[in-house]
């Protein structure tokens, strides 16, 4: 049965409303880091402030030690967490039908399959783009792009201040960087950037990389160490293993757009440590639509639905994250 133009505004938001959770499900599936900050319980919402805080201790309580006897005990105040803070980064993608459309698709089951189609299209566009944003180095869309692993984990780690932390002043606020001029001395360099990130039982659980990174490893692979994972196999990564680390294959194709690149840049892998890394949307903008109200245009026969998301991807531990590049 057809129902008035006018309802069709809320079967387009209904139909969005119906999907947030999916979406913001797929975006986790379509990121082999966001993944597995998802399985570690590492996606956490925050619920406002001007900026995303995320808390970190930067030295040990100086009151611990030895004694013996009567001897006094240190009781003073220890400082030993501060907050990295972090620009609220938006993004939204647009849902569009005309008058015409909408008189064409005026049954309610119609207008659902129309939606359906074009939901499926803007949804598959915002994962791609938020998943590019991931290894981004935040100078995308002037700025506003998400402050990505390459904003984290730069080549310099002093160049520039990250999370509003200078690595320049503050040692312990410095990513670990190896460089190699080519792929050769790929394993023994991989080695050296290992043993620089381990800390106890703190070590790299995820290692995600381009194509180029990723058979340059391969090539030098011996047969037995060469086997997946499982888990990151099921999420639709292909993953091998260094140490106890999955290695992710996590290259994008570039095709010019937002629909293209995707992944880690050429030649480089994030060593990462997952424990310490965040993936904070807000709480009321999580891919959802952004009113439930029709958007019309003035001077057009049409209407439109966003959805929305807003957010940043902080760490509280730069100096347990490291980065390799390769020249293959």
């Amino acid at each position: 049965m057809a129902f008035a133009n006018a309802n069709i505004s809320d079967v387009l938001a209904t139909t969005i409303e119906s999907r947030t959770r999916k979406l913001a499900d797929n975006v986790s599936s379509n990121n082999a880091l966001l993944g597995r900050l998802k399985k570690k319980g590492k996606q956490k919402t925050f619920s406002g402030g001007h900026k995303i805080l995320q808390e970190l201790t930067f030295a040990e309580n100086s009151n611990a030690g030895y004694y013996s006897g009567y001897d006094l005990l240190p009781v003073g105040v220890s400082d030993v967490i501060s907050a990295a803070e972090y620009n609220i980064k938006q993004a939204a993608v647009a849902v569009t039908i005309s008058g015409l459309e909408m008189l064409q698709n005026s049954g309610r089951e119609k207008m659902i399959d129309l939606m359906e189609g074009r939901l499926g299209v803007a949804e598959k566009t915002m994962q791609n783009l938020l998943s590019a944003g991931i290894y981004s180095d935040g100078t995308g869309a002037g700025g506003k792009e998400i402050d990505g692993l390459q904003k984290a984990l730069p080549i310099d780690p002093t160049a520039a201040p990250y999370g509003g932390i200078d690595g320049n002043v503050f040692t312990f606020w410095q990513n670990a960087v190896v460089n190699d001029a080519n792929a050769t001395t790929i394993e023994a360099s991989m080695n050296l950037l290992w043993s620089q990130l381990v800390r106890g039982s703190d070590r790299p659980d995820l290692i995600p990389c381009d194509s180029v990174y990723w058979n340059a490893y391969l090539q030098v692979l011996q047969n037995n160490q060469r086997f997946t994972n499982t888990n990151e196999a099921d999420n639709g990564f292909m993953s091998i293993k260094f140490m106890d680390a999955d290695v992710v294959l996590d290259g994008g194709i570039y095709t010019g757009d937002i629909t293209g690149a995707t992944g880690a840049p050429v030649g480089t892998a994030f060593f990462l440590t997952c424990d310490y890394i965040h993936y904070r949307p807000h709480r009321d903008r999580n891919l959802v639509a952004l009113s439930p109200g029709k958007r019309v245009s003035v001077n057009q026969d049409a209407e439109v639905q966003l959805i929305g998301w807003a957010g940043n991807l902080t760490t509280s531990g730069r100096m347990m994250q490291g980065r390799h590049d390769i020249n293959a």
